[in-house]
């Protein structure tokens, strides 16, 4: 009998390696995506000291009046341009884009669009 590979399983296997390449510094975070079927989010990370800085997602309430959908592209770019937004505002300007080991296609693009569209660099 074939078994079918599991493809969250083989995304966390790439993510691994990506992980070792990637890393991210006081003076360049890391800016992390993690997608699920209902939600998107995204936060600025600094691997250095092991914390969170700036954090966005579908599930925040002033986001999900402005959408018709949380699964969208649209609210994907939405999400990107807000976490561009408060990463600016706390004076965060350039970022390491890690993707998580989900391929650079439909909402992680558009994510990466939204943010710099509101100014992040990477």
């Amino acid at each position: 009998m074939i078994k079918k590979p599991v493809k969250n399983k083989i995304r966390k296997n790439r993510h691994k390696r990506m992980r070792f390449k990637l890393n991210g510094t006081e003076a360049r975070p890391r800016l992390n995506v993690f997608r699920s079927n209902s939600y998107i989010y995204a936060q600025i990370v600094d691997d250095s000291k092991g914390i969170t800085l700036v954090s966005a997602s579908t599930l925040e309430t002033d986001l999900r009046d402005k959408l018709t959908s949380t699964k969208n592209k649209e609210a994907a770019k939405l999400v990107g341009k807000l976490i561009g937004e408060r990463a600016l505002a706390k004076g965060i300007e350039t970022v390491v884009f890690d993707r998580s080991g989900y391929l650079y296609h439909g909402k992680v693009k558009e994510l990466a669009e939204g943010a710099r569209e509101a100014g992040l660099k990477f």
